[in-house]
C-alpha cells in the first residue's frame, strides 16, 4: 500500500531533476501512506514527473522501489496497492522472457501492462489498485483504479497543468495549484455526507470512477473508459439467478470462492491481523483466516461506555471462541476531541461519516501490532444487511397501492406541519429516541408518497439534507444515473438499492473511510468480501441467498455459524458509529458553536445561516435529531479551515 502523485505540464522548462525534486516534495505529504520509501522520476524529454511513497509489504528489498521502469525502458509505474494475483500472473511473462529484478506484484503488472496492454492487463488482475503508467513512447498517461474503487485516485486539469495521485493535499506543494470548492460536488457531500464517485470538492478535479481507466495524451486530451461493468452484472446476475435452483451447491460455491478471496490476502511480508466487531462480516471473515492460518489471528476491536454503541464484549466472545489474539480499546469523546483536528488532514476533502472515528482510533491501535488488517467491509450491500433495503421495498410498495388522490392529501398533510412541529409532538409524546426523531423522519415519509421513481425514494432516504439546493447559495446538484433510472432493469426493488449502494456508498463512503483512516496510520486494509469475483458470484444469486423472512445476509449467516455458535452473533444490528449526537450536545458543543457562528457561515457564502441555525438550536434542545446533517456541515467548515480554501 503506498501513495503517488505526479504532474504534466505542456510548456514546462524546468530540467527533469527539479521536476524530480518538485514531485518528490508534493509525495512528502503522502507520508503516511508509505514511510518505508520514496522515489521521483521524471521525463527528460517533456514535462511529466511522478512521487511516489512506500509502505512495504510484498518484497521490501530495494527491487520493489518505485516509480519503477519497466525491463524495456519505456514504462514508468507508479503502483498503489496489491495485485493478490501477480504469482500466478509471472510464470507466463517470464515464458515470454521478462527477467525479473525481484518478487514484487507492481513489477508483474508493469511488465504485463508493457507486455500485453493496460486493459488487457487490468481484466487479469485480483485485487485493490490504482496505478499510474506513462508511455515514454507515445507520450500519454494511463490511469487505473479498481473494480470496486478500494483505492483512491483523481486527476484533473488545473492552471494549464495536469495534477493526479492518491490525495488531494498532494497537490498543494506545486506552485500552479490553486483549489477552489467545486459548488455541485459541495451540493452532493450535503446531501451524502461523502463527494461522490467521478467527482471531487475541487474545482477541475475528478475521482477516477471504479472499474474505470483514463488515458491522457501529452495535449492533455482525456479518454474515459470502462473496464468492469458493476450494472451489467446485475443485470446479468438478475436472469442467472433465476436459473439456481440448488442452494447446497451455490453455498458450496460461495464458500470456496470466498474462502479463496480470503486465502490471498493473507499473503504478506510482514505482520497481518483483522478487524472484529463480532457482527456478521468481520466475524466470517475472521473465521475464514483462522480455519487457514496455524497461529493465531491478531483481532481488534474497540468499545464505548454509552449503552447502544459498544460492541467489544460481541467481539470478545466471537475471539474467544474462534481462539484469536484478541486486542480491545474503550473510547470516550476525549477520545473524538483529540481525534477530531486531524480529521480533514487524514480526509483531505470533506467526509462527515462519524464513524470515521472509530475508524481511525481501532486503526491506530492495530498498527502498533501489524502492518496489514483484514476488513469485512462489503457484506451488507452484498447481501442485504441495512435495514434500510427492507424499509424502502416495504414503503414503496404500499405507498403505490394507495390511489393519487390520498397520496396527494397524505404529502401535503406531512409537509404542512413542518419537521419542527413533528419534533415537538414527538417530544410531547414520550417514549424515547424514536418520537424524539420524528422531525427528522417525517419529511422522509412525505417523500414516500411522491410518485415516480424508487430511486427518488431511496435517495430521500440516504440524504443528510434532502434539499442542498437550498441549503446552499449559488449551486447546481449533478445526478448520477443509478439515481435517475439506469437500473430499473432490476425488478427486485430491495436488490436495485443494494447495487445502487455498490455504485456509490460503497465506494464513496465505506471504502473512503477505510483507506484514510488506515493510511493514516500506514496500516494496509484489505477488503476479501468484494473481491470482484465474489461480487460477480453474489450478484448471480436469487435474493433468497441473501434475504429470507427476517433474515438478511443468510448465506454469510450460513457459513458463519459452521465456525461460530449462532447465539454469539443473532442480535439486533448496531451500527459501527459514536454517539455523535449527545457528544453535541456536550464536549464538542463549543467546537461546533464556532464552526457553525452565524456570521462566520454568512461571509463564507456556502450554506444559508438559517436552516443550518435552527437545526443546530433544535438539536441542541432535543426537539429533532439532526447530528447527522450538521456534522456534514461541521465537517466542511472545519476541512475549509484546515486547508484554507476560499
Amino acid at each position: 500500500m503506498c501513495g503517488f502523485t505526479g504532474f504534466m505540464q505542456w510548456r514546462d522548462a524546468r530540467p527533469a531533476h527539479a521536476r524530480e525534486a518538485l514531485a518528490l516534495q508534493m509525495a512528502e505529504s503522502l507520508y503516511t501512506r508509505g514511510p518505508d520509501d520514496a522515489g521521483a522520476w521524471a521525463d527528460p524529454s517533456c514535462g511529466y514527473a511522478v512521487g511516489f511513497r512506500r509502505l512495504s509489504i510484498i518484497d521490501r528489498s530495494p527491487n520493489g522501489h518505485q516509480p519503477m521502469v519497466s525491463s524495456s525502458g519505456r514504462f514508468v509505474i507508479a503502483f498503489n496497492g496489491e495485485a493478490y494475483n501477480a504469482p500466478e500472473l509471472r510464470p507466463d511473462l517470464a515464458v515470454a522472457g521478462i527477467e525479473f529484478r525481484g518478487h514484487s506484484d507492481t513489477e508483474v503488472v508493469l511488465e504485463s501492462c508493457a507486455l500485453h496492454g493496460v486493459e488487457a492487463t487490468v481484466s487479469q488482475l485480483i485485487g485493490m489498485f490504482a496505478f499510474a503508467l506513462w508511455d515514454r513512447e507515445e507520450r500519454c498517461l494511463h490511469l487505473v483504479r479498481d473494480r470496486m474503487g478500494i483505492k483512491p485516485l483523481y486527476y484533473g486539469n488545473v492552471n494549464q497543468t495536469l495534477f493526479f495521485g492518491s490525495q488531494p493535499k498532494s497537490f498543494v506543494a506545486h506552485p500552479d495549484w490553486s483549489g477552489q470548492v467545486d459548488r455541485g460536488a459541495l451540493a452532493a457531500f450535503t446531501r451524502f455526507g461523502y463527494v461522490p464517485a467521478g467527482q471531487s470538492i475541487y474545482a477541475g478535479l475528478q475521482h477516477l470512477p471504479p472499474g474505470h481507466l483514463a488515458r491522457i495524451d501529452a495535449q492533455g486530451k482525456v479518454q474515459l473508459s470502462r473496464y468492469w461493468d458493476l450494472p451489467a452484472f446485475a443485470f446479468d446476475g438478475f436472469d442467472a439467478a433465476r436459473s439456481v435452483a440448488d442452494d447446497e451447491r451455490a453455498e458450496e460455491q460461495f464458500e470456496a470462492l470466498l474462502m479463496d478471496a480470503v486465502k490471498l490476502r493473507m499473503v504478506a511480508d510482514v505482520p497481518l491481523g483483522a478487524f472484529l466487531s463480532g457482527g456478521v462480516d468481520s466475524s466470517l471473515v475472521v473465521a475464514l483466516m483462522q480455519a487457514q492460518s496455524a497461529q493465531p489471528v491478531k483481532t481488534f476491536s474497540i468499545g464505548f461506555h454509552e449503552l447502544g454503541f459498544d460492541e467489544a464484549p460481541h467481539a470478545k466472545a466471537v475471539a474467544e471462541h474462534l481462539g484469536t489474539e484478541h486486542y480491545e480499546l474503550y473510547v470516550g469523546p476525549q477520545d473524538a476531541l483529540d481525534l477530531i483536528p486531524n480529521l480533514s488532514e487524514w480526509y483531505d476533502e470533506p467526509f462527515s461519516d462519524s464513524s470515521q472515528i472509530p475508524t481511525c482510533l481501532v486503526s491506530r491501535m492495530a498498527r502498533d501490532h501489524v502492518t496489514v488488517c483484514l476488513s469485512g467491509d462489503g457484506g451488507d450491500e452484498l447481501f442485504a444487511g441495512y435495514t434500510r433495503y427492507r424499509i424502502a421495498r416495504h414503503l414503496w410498495l404500499r405507498a403505490n397501492r394507495l390511489p393519487p388522490p390520498v397520496m396527494a392529501v397524505g404529502r401535503a398533510v406531512l409537509r404542512s406541519l413542518g419537521p419542527s412541529v413533528w419534533g415537538a409532538i414527538g417530544k410531547l409524546a414520550g417514549g424515547g429516541g424514536d418520537r424524539l426523531r420524528l422531525g427528522s423522519r417525517v419529511p422522509r415519509l412525505a417523500q414516500m408518497l411522491e410518485p415516480g421513481r424508487f430511486e427518488w425514494l431511496y435517495r430521500d432516504l440516504v440524504s443528510q439534507w434532502h434539499d442542498p439546493v437550498g441549503l446552499m447559495d449559488r449551486s447546481e446538484e449533478r445526478v448520477d444515473p443509478c439515481w435517475d433510472g439506469s437500473l430499473r432493469e432490476i425488478e427486485d426493488i430491495g436488490r436495485r438499492a443494494q447495487v445502487t449502494d455498490m455504485l456509490t456508498y460503497l465506494p464513496g463512503d465505506i471504502l473512503t473511510k477505510v483507506d484514510r483512516a488506515s493510511m493514516a496510520v500506514a496500516l494496509e486494509a484489505r477488503v476479501p468480501l468484494i473481491d470482484h469475483r465474489v461480487v460477480e458470484a453474489s450478484l448471480a444469486l436469487p435474493q433468497r441467498f441473501a434475504e429470507r423472512g427476517e433474515t438478511t445476509k443468510w448465506l454469510l449467516r450460513r457459513m458463519l455459524y459452521k465456525h461460530v455458535p449462532r447465539e454469539l452473533i443473532e442480535r439486533p444490528k448496531m451500527g459501527f458509529g459514536v454517539p455523535i449526537d449527545s457528544w453535541l450536545r456536550g464536549p464538542l458543543r463549543d467546537w461546533a458553536e464556532d464552526l457553525l457562528n452565524e456570521r462566520k457561515l454568512a461571509a463564507d457564502g456556502y450554506f444559508n445561516p438559517a436552516p443550518v441555525r435552527q437545526r443546530w438550536r433544535e438539536h441542541l434542545d432535543s426537539t429533532a435529531e439532526w447530528h447527522y446533517p450538521l456534522w456534514a456541515v461541521l465537517m466542511f467548515q472545519d476541512w475549509k479551515r484546515r486547508w484554507s480554501v476560499a
